[in-house]
C-alpha cells in the first residue's frame, strides 16, 4: 500500500517495462480482450478479478485473450498509477467445471511507492471449479496467486509483493458475491493472513443489443499487526470501493467504460508523492477473446 511516506502494497501500477513488455508481447499474439479469462462458446459465465470463468459445452476448452485499458484498476486501486495497461492471457476449462489459467498486466506500483529494481509485471495464475445449481443459482471456487517477477528490494518492514488467495463466490442469474481470503503476507504487507475483500456484483445484459450494464460494491479488510499498528497511529488501510459501468460488444470486440471511486483518501495509505492512487476513476477499454 501506500503512506504519505513511503508505503508499499497493491495500490497503483503503470508503464510499459522491458521484462513485462517481452512477456505481454507473446500474449497479444493470441488474443485482445480486457482482463482475466477468457469467455468460452455457449459457456455459463461468472465474475472473476478482471476475467470471466466459463463451463463449456465441450469437454476440453482453450481459449485466449488480450486487451487494453487507458488504466488498471483493482479494487478500486490504480495498478498503473492511471497510465495504460496492455493484458492478456490464457485460459483451460473442462465441462465438468474445473478451469485454469494464467493472465497478465504491465504494472507501476511497487517501483512507484519506493522499491528498487525491475517489477513492471503483474502474472496471476489460479485454478478452480465452477458449477451451476437449481436452475439460475452458480458457484465458483478457487486459488489465485499474484505473481510478481522481476529483480526488486522493497522499502524496509515490507515484503515482497507475490500474494495467495482463496476465494468463493455465488451467483443467482446476473447477480454475485464473492470472498477473498489472503493466505499470507498480502501484496507487499507482511503478516497479513485473514486480510479479506467481500463483494458485490451486478451484470445486466440488455436484451440481445450486446450492451452489458454493470456495478460493483467491495470492502478490501486488512488484518494482522500492520494493519493493528496503523490502527494505533490513527491511519488505516482498510476501506471501501464502487464502480459502474457499461460495456458493448461488437462481433467480439468489447469496448467498455466504467467509473470507480474509494475513500481510500482517508489518513493518506494510498497516497505516494501527493498523489493519490485510490481517487475517482474513468478507465475505456477495448478486449477480444477466442
Amino acid at each position: 500500500m501506500k503512506t504519505n511516506k513511503v508505503s508499499f502494497a497493491k495500490t497503483s501500477k503503470a508503464g510499459f517495462s522491458g521484462a513485462k513488455s517481452k512477456l505481454l508481447s507473446s500474449l497479444i499474439l493470441v488474443a485482445l480482450t480486457a482482463s482475466g479469462a477468457a469467455v468460452a462458446a455457449d459457456g455459463e459465465t461468472t465474475e472473476h478479478k478482471e476475467g470471466i470463468h466459463a463451463i463449456p459445452a465441450s469437454d476440453h476448452t482453450f481459449t485466449a485473450n488480450a486487451g487494453l485499458a487507458s488504466n488498471y484498476v483493482f479494487r478500486g486501486i490504480s495498478q498503473t498509477v492511471d497510465k495504460p495497461a496492455l493484458q492478456g492471457g490464457f485460459d483451460y476449462a473442462h465441462a465438468s467445471g474445473f478451469y485454469a489459467g494464467i493472465w497478465g498486466s504491465n504494472v507501476s506500483w511497487i517501483i512507484g511507492s519506493g522499491a528498487t529494481g525491475d517489477a513492471g509485471l503483474e502474472l496471476d495464475t489460479y485454478a478452480g471449479f465452477k458449477s451451476s445449481f437449481a436452475g439460475d443459482f452458480s458457484y465458483d471456487v478457487g486459488f489465485v496467486r499474484y505473481n510478481y517477477p522481476g529483480s526488486y528490494t522493497p522499502p524496509a518492514t515490507y515484503a515482497k509483493a507475490d500474494t495467495d488467495e482463496v476465494y468463493g463466490a455465488i451467483g443467482y442469474k446476473w447477480l454475485s458475491a464473492k470472498y477473498s481470503r489472503a493466505l499470507g503476507q498480502f501484496l507487499t504487507v507482511p503478516g497479513a493472513s485473514g486480510t479479506s475483500y467481500l463483494e458485490a456484483n451486478a451484470s445486466y445484459p440488455v436484451g440481445d443489443s450486446g450492451v452489458t450494464l454493470g456495478a460493483h460494491y467491495g470492502k478490501q479488510t486488512y488484518k494482522g499487526a500492520f494493519a493493528d499498528s496503523l490502527a494505533a497511529a490513527g491511519n488505516t488501510a482498510t476501506y471501501s470501493d464502487y464502480k459502474l459501468g457499461v460495456t458493448k460488444d461488437f462481433s467480439g470486440y468489447v469496448l467498455g467504460l466504467a467509473y470507480s471511486n474509494t475513500n481510500a483518501r482517508k489518513g493518506g495509505y494510498y497516497t505516494y508523492n501527493a498523489k493519490n492512487w485510490g481517487r475517482d476513476a474513468v478507465v475505456l477499454s477495448l478486449s477480444h477473446s477466442f
